[in-house]
């Protein structure tokens, strides 16, 4: 007897309920039934890596209206082909669910000198001595800090007396990282900086060993120079920053803050309201001056947004605070290594101390706002954590998604406070880089600490992976291949017993993030009714070779079922 087609359909939907209660997954995931006209994408002959809660592999799934109608093997996903389908046969590549960076200021480059290349401090120099020769004496030259001494086959900062010798007469100041600027004689003349100058709060002003000014400015101690204002951010600059990280298979990202938060949030804007944006933005606004709460409550209401306004493309995150510095200033409960260590006096920087820190958080929480604060050593994850504390007995932040950046050195007598603030945690793979300059400031034992993944993970925290581009080179991968290795450029395996699986790594940079920012109901895996962000990678990194793990490409990118990027001379 022929069923009309209503019936039919019915027929057809309680048989799969019967199926997926018996476990037949193929037909759990392809439940939809396929409509007449037909998918707009159709993916097949895939190893497709879903990441769903379960993990399992398809071969292929289906795409309309630029989310996921269905995921299965290529036979049943092929019936959603129609006539006006595209279909990519993947040859039997990986797929994988799109990448997410959950801490990427920029995607680097910049009208600096570009130091991201070199491998020698002689290469270094002589980059920088390229620019002096082309610019008039007097001239700044300035450095983008797309660099880290860890990547020198030295593995040391230049420092005044090596800029000396290739600019006596210009100012140089190189930009290192976030939180450190090394400059030369010519660039502390300019800005009268001496062996007399104080130290701003916050700050420290290093010195080789004869007492003399080493050149380097840390974290406060930066304001003592005043660099040219940058170039105001534009389209193009946006539009440049995707394609460059659509190609390292980056679907969304997560902004921590940037100099100018209001300009850069209206750029995104526009960028959306124009159709342009190709990128999923979680854009975090940052505070930097601590000075007073009423001010802070002031510049929060000048920006006109609301906690977590936007929707799955754009959508404002939070606020980001800090309260430590970097490598080079994370605030410690334990002295540095020497020579850094300065005698066993130096621990670090406290950037922001306590009683300017707690009144600003306290605002923010009463305005509504999640907070997130950068915090690298011990002893300033112990001011974050009373801080929260404090902040919470007066209106609970339990369950809001207050965050963690970073948390470098974070040990198990911390996890119950975290836990009990429900605070989830942002990881990069610092490490991986900066590792020899981790040992040197703070010792095997604490380089091996920093960014404890596996007992985060361990401990039920919810983790975002990402890479702090640009401070950190950014392409996803060398994250995966550190917190599945612990392997490092130049510094060996570094705290071998955090290393995590390939399942988890790969989790920490698609759900993972998804979860950081409450959208796993949309993103972060490739299963029927989420968005249909994915890539395609020349090898597998389930199965790889640890050593290839590191060299894996991304062949193609989507977002939203879009081909934002495929790979030159690739073919599918």
């Amino acid at each position: 007897m022929k069923l009309p087609s209503r019936a039919l359909a019915v027929h057809l939907a309680m048989l799969t309920l019967i199926l997926v209660a018996s476990g037949c997954s193929n037909l759990h995931w392809a439940s939809e039934l396929v409509p007449a006209h037909g998918a707009d994408l159709v993916v097949l002959n895939a190893n497709v890596l879903t990441v769903d809660d379960r993990f399992p592999t398809a071969q292929g799934f289906a795409v309309r209206g630029g989310r996921i109608t269905a995921v299965g093997d290529s036979d049943s996903i092929r019936r959603h082909a129609g006539p006006k389908t595209r279909i990519i046969d993947a040859g039997g590549r990986t797929i994988a669910p799109g990448l997410a960076d959950g801490h990427l200021h920029n995607a680097g480059g910049g009208p600096g000198v570009d130091l991201s290349r070199v491998r020698t401090l002689e290469e270094l120099l002589a980059r920088v001595a390229e620019r002096v020769k082309v610019s008039k004496p007097g001239d700044l030259v300035v450095s983008n800090n797309d660099w880290h001494e860890a990547q020198l086959k030295e593995q040391r900062l230049p420092l005044r007396r090596d800029l000396d010798r290739i600019a006596p007469d210009n100012p140089v100041v190189l930009v290192r990282g976030g939180h450190q600027f090394i400059v030369n004689s010519a660039a502390l003349t300019r800005w009268k900086i001496g062996k007399d100058t104080a130290v701003p709060a916050g700050g420290a002003i290093p010195r080789y060993a004869d007492g003399e000014l080493s050149g380097e400015l840390v974290n406060n101690a930066r304001q003592l120079v005043q660099l040219p204002p940058p170039a105001a951010l534009k389209r193009e600059d946006l539009l440049a920053m995707m394609r460059k990280l659509h190609r390292v298979g980056l679907t969304s990202i997560r902004v921590p803050g940037n100099p100018d938060p209001g300009t850069e949030w209206t750029q995104w804007k526009e960028l959306k309201q124009r159709g342009e944006l190709d990128m999923r933005v979680n854009f975090l606004f940052r505070i930097y001056d601590f000075s007073d709460a009423a001010k802070v409550r002031a510049l929060v209401e000048s920006w006109k947004v609301n906690p977590d306004e936007g929707d799955e493309w754009l959508r404002v995150g939070g606020i980001k605070t800090l309260v430590d510095g970097g490598f080079e200033g994370g605030w410690m409960r334990e002295p540095y290594l020497e020579p850094y260590g300065r005698g066993g006096s130096y621990r670090g920087i406290n950037v922001v101390p306590q009683r300017l820190y707690l009144p600003v958080i306290a605002e923010l929480n009463r305005m509504g706002w999640r907070v997130t604060t950068h915090v690298v050593g011990d002893a300033a994850i112990d001011m974050v954590l009373d801080s929260y504390e404090k902040v919470n007995a007066e209106k609970s932040i339990a369950g809001r998604r207050w965050m963690l950046e970073h948390a470098f050195i974070a040990w198990p007598e911390h996890f119950p406070r975290m836990k009990a603030l429900g605070l989830m945690l942002s990881v990069q793979n610092h490490a991986y880089v900066a590792g020899p300059s981790l040992v040197k400031y703070w010792g095997p034992v604490r380089a091996a600490r920093t960014t404890p993944v596996r007992d985060f993970l361990d401990q039920g925290f919810i983790v975002a992976g990402g890479t702090d581009s640009p401070v950190i080179p950014h392409p996803p991968m060398w994250a995966f291949y550190h917190f599945v290795t612990r392997g490092t450029i130049a510094a060996g395996q570094l705290g071998a017993d955090q290393r995590v699986s390939r399942a988890e790594a790969l989790r920490l940079l698609t759900i993972g993030n998804a979860r950081f920012t409450g959208e796993q109901k949309i993103k972060g895996s490739i299963e029927p009714g989420k968005v249909a962000d994915f890539i395609v990678l020349s090898d597998d990194p389930m199965t790889a070779p640890e050593n290839r793990i590191e060299g894996i490409e991304v062949l193609l990118t989507a977002v939203g079922g879009k081909l934002v990027y495929v790979k030159d001379g690739v073919r599918f």
